[in-house]
Formats: C-alpha cells, sequence, structure tokens
C-alpha cells in the first residue's frame, strides 16, 4: 500500500471517511472501492489522522484504532493506496475546491463512495448531494454506501464506544468484526507482577485513545512468539501506584520469555471484573489467581 504524496498514475475508487474503527459500516464503504479493482482502478482513500483529529465542542475525540492499526485494516482489505493530508492544511477548502484539487486532482478518482453521514469542504458545508453534482461536472461518479444495520440500529462508533466503556467488548466485536485491542512496544514497568508469581507486560494507551471499563478482562495476545490467552488490567493500578495513567497490563497464560521493546496486540474477549484496590499485595495475588481460574474457564467456552 502506498501513502499518496502525489497525483496517483491511474484511475481511482475512493473511499471517503475517517474510518475511525474501521468497523463493519466502514468496510462496507472500503469493499465497494475494493471491488472496483476488477474495473482496472486503484482501491484508495481519503482519510484523516485518527490520532490528531480535532475535538468536538472541545469534548476529546476518543478515536477507536491507532493510525498503525488503521493502516494495516485498510490493506488487509485490500485498499492500495491512501491519501490522509493533514486536517489543517484542507480545513478551509470549499467544497468544489476539495472535489477538483484532492479526488479528482490527487487521487484522480473516477468513482468515490461515501456513507449518508460523510460531510466535506470548510466548516463541513457540503454534503453528498453537493458531492454528486461535483463529481458529474469533474468526471467522477459518487455513489452512496447504504448504512449497516444491526438490531434495528445503525453500527456506528458511537455504538462501539457505549459497549466497551460499558465493560462490553463481546457486543463491540459484533459491529466491529473484530476485538477491540491495544497495540504497540511493550514497556518496562515496575516489575512488581514477578515478585507475586504473575509476570505482566505493560501497553500504554495513546493520549486520546479509547480507554474501556476499567477493571479485568479475559484476553487475546497476539506476540513474535505466538498467541497466547491471559488476563488484560485496563486501569492505574490503584493497589501499587499513585499515577493516573491509563494502562493495559496484562499477564499471559503458559508463556515465559521477555517481550520488552516488542509489539503485541492485546485483543480484549470478556470482562471479568471491576477495578479494585486491595488492602494488601497478598490480596491482590490472590485475585490476580482467582482472575486466572475465571478466564480460563471463560477461554474454553468461547
Amino acid at each position: 500500500m502506498i501513502t499518496v504524496t502525489k497525483p496517483l498514475s491511474g484511475r481511482s475508487a475512493a473511499a471517503l471517511g475517517l474510518f475511525d474503527g474501521v468497523h463493519l459500516g466502514h468496510r462496507s464503504i472500503l469493499d465497494s472501492a475494493v471491488k472496483c479493482r476488477r474495473d482496472g482502478l486503484i482501491p484508495a482513500v481519503f482519510t484523516f489522522s485518527t490520532e490528531s483529529f480535532p475535538r468536538k465542542h472541545g469534548k476529546p475525540f476518543e478515536f477507536l484504532c491507532t493510525d498503525s492499526q488503521k493502516l494495516r485494516l485498510l490493506e488487509s482489505m485490500g485498499i492500495e493506496a491512501v491519501y490522509s493530508p493533514d486536517f489543517a492544511d484542507i480545513q478551509e477548502m470549499d467544497g468544489e475546491t476539495f472535489c477538483r484539487e484532492v479526488l479528482a486532482g490527487t487521487l484522480r478518482a473516477e468513482k468515490v463512495f461515501c456513507g449518508s453521514d460523510f460531510r466535506f469542504g470548510r466548516k463541513a458545508g457540503w454534503c453528498f448531494d453537493d458531492l454528486k453534482k461535483f463529481g458529474m461536472e469533474m468526471g467522477f461518479e459518487a455513489v452512496l454506501v447504504d448504512a449497516v444495520m444491526q438490531g434495528g440500529q445503525e453500527v456506528s462508533s458511537t455504538r462501539i464506544r457505549e459497549h466497551l466503556k460499558a465493560g462490553e467488548p463481546e457486543k463491540a466485536a459484533e459491529l466491529s468484526g473484530r476485538y477491540y485491542a491495544v497495540t504497540g512496544e511493550v514497556l518496562h514497568g515496575k516489575a512488581l507482577g514477578r515478585t507475586i508469581d504473575f509476570p505482566t507486560i505493560n501497553q500504554p494507551f495513546k493520549k486520546g485513545q479509547l480507554v474501556p471499563r476499567k477493571g479485568v478482562y479475559l484476553s487475546r495476545v497476539h506476540t513474535p512468539e505466538g498467541v497466547y490467552n491471559g488476563i488484560t488490567n485496563i486501569g492505574v493500578k490503584p493497589t501499587v501506584s499513585e499515577e493516573n495513567i491509563p494502562l493495559a497490563e496484562t499477564y499471559l497464560f503458559d508463556f515465559s520469555g521477555d517481550l520488552y521493546g516488542q509489539d503485541c496486540t492485546s485483543e480484549l474477549i470478556r470482562f471479568i471484573r471491576p477495578e479494585q484496590k486491595f488492602e494488601s499485595i497478598t490480596a491482590l495475588r490472590t485475585a490476580i489467581a482467582q482472575d486466572c481460574e475465571t478466564a480460563r474457564r471463560l477461554a474454553e467456552s468461547i
């Protein structure tokens, strides 16, 4: 997959959107572009960085996918080119200029696909009807992709966030098509886990990334050494730390080795219990042992 920095060499079919969750609704739009490869078009995406997307009305964005996660997912779906300019560079463009310079120009689009909520141009002032009109003038076809429905409601990033904040990763996965995951380099911690026989890997959340309900989860961890079940605590380690930095701290079942400095992906499968502050390290160790038993039973039933 190429990162677009100049006009494409061939005509494209472009999916338009932020795609912060690459969920089932997003995938329908992206698949529409990918299918155009059979017509000789380059499957492409116009998007923005999820990690630096502006806040709305002063509220944090809480993205579901980091930029690297999103790019890997797009590539796995068959997207061949991504144009992701800095938001500040085009936020003052009017709708006509956006269509001329970005869609007809840089992406050389023959077809563009989007959902009904797609807005573009300065202050999001233009909608699909405008996109269709400009396309007729500039040589590309604008196609509106129907929303994907599940449980009588539209699949959306908002619904996924609500499930994750409620400690319902399995319901979020039904809308996403995959489990919510924390991906990144394993960092050194205080090594307390080793002293109580539960060595863990530590992965911090990125600034602005959605933090699910704090507590302990059954998790599935993809490492360079293989895939392991385990338990992941999402929180701030209230028993042993006064820091208030969200962290995914994971104990891998049946694993021995060193993963420091390596990239791992920890998928959250089932919520086990809320985060707690224990009276002592001994009480913490007992609780972790119980969590492991619960998680192993859950893993056998899934």
